[in-house]
């Protein structure tokens, strides 16, 4: 585990696995896409174990390397599929909103940065009252290199005008975990996905928590708040 850090001033979010839930969708899509290319439907499992990775690797992760002839064809049926039902087929953790209003009080910044497309994300934030918390949502279509390519993570920052040190990224994956490494700045794992604790132990976070309210018992946004009442 790293060591204390200074106050916090931004939290960086994943977005699949960290705040929702989309797996319902992605299975519907996925197998919406095989079934219209006659390909062997995916079981749930190993359907749920591709989220967070981009179509062209979570298709060859399902069907190996020789499902590469169908990526196009794949990618235009996925995201028509999408379209139609993702934003219905995708739930926010429970513990997101009332976590996501206690940062805010405390003064921190919020922002987003996902390889889920930003309108899909705005879609749902916006269901939920929440759009307007997040100051900043990196998606997709935003980015020319995705995860763990750190471009994105550092336009986050620059938007939010917060220095790395004083930054969080959290997420659910390795790959987000090399993300925030290649930044160079602090990464916090969550276990609400399906990567389990001990991937995240071989690797240097600065924390791993059950879901992303266990950010409200860091000693770092403690201190946060502290400074903020102080400066009342």
């Amino acid at each position: 585990m790293s060591q204390p850090k200074p106050p916090v001033q931004a939290i960086i979010f994943d977005f699949d696995y960290t705040l929702a839930d989309s797996s319902r969708g992605v299975i519907a899509c996925f197998n919406f896409a095989f079934d219209r290319l006659g390909l062997p439907i995916a079981d749930d499992a190993t359907i749920r174990q591709t989220i967070g990775l981009t179509l062209p690797d979570a298709l060859v992760m399902l069907g190996g390397k020789e499902y590469t002839r169908y990526t196009d064809a794949f990618t235009q049926l996925f995201m028509e599929r999408a379209d139609e039902i993702m934003a219905d087929n995708t739930q926010l953790f429970e513990v997101v909103p009332e976590t996501v209003e206690t940062l805010r009080d405390l003064g921190i910044q919020l922002g987003i940065f996902s390889l889920k497309y930003r309108y899909r994300i705005e879609t749902v934030l916006k269901r939920e009252a929440l759009l307007d918390a997040f100051e900043v949502i990196i998606g997709a279509e935003d980015v020319s290199e995705y995860k763990p390519n750190p471009k994105g993570l550092l336009v986050a920052m620059e938007r939010l005008d917060c220095v790395r040190e004083n930054c969080l990224y959290v997420g659910d994956s390795l790959t987000d975990a090399k993300t925030a490494q290649r930044a160079d700045t602090d990464f916090i794992a969550v276990l609400s996905g399906v990567t389990p604790r001990a991937t995240f132990e071989d690797h240097d976070v600065y924390a791993i928590l059950g879901d992303v309210s266990g950010l409200l018992d860091l000693e770092a946004l403690t201190s946060s708040q502290s400074r903020s009442s102080n400066a009342k």
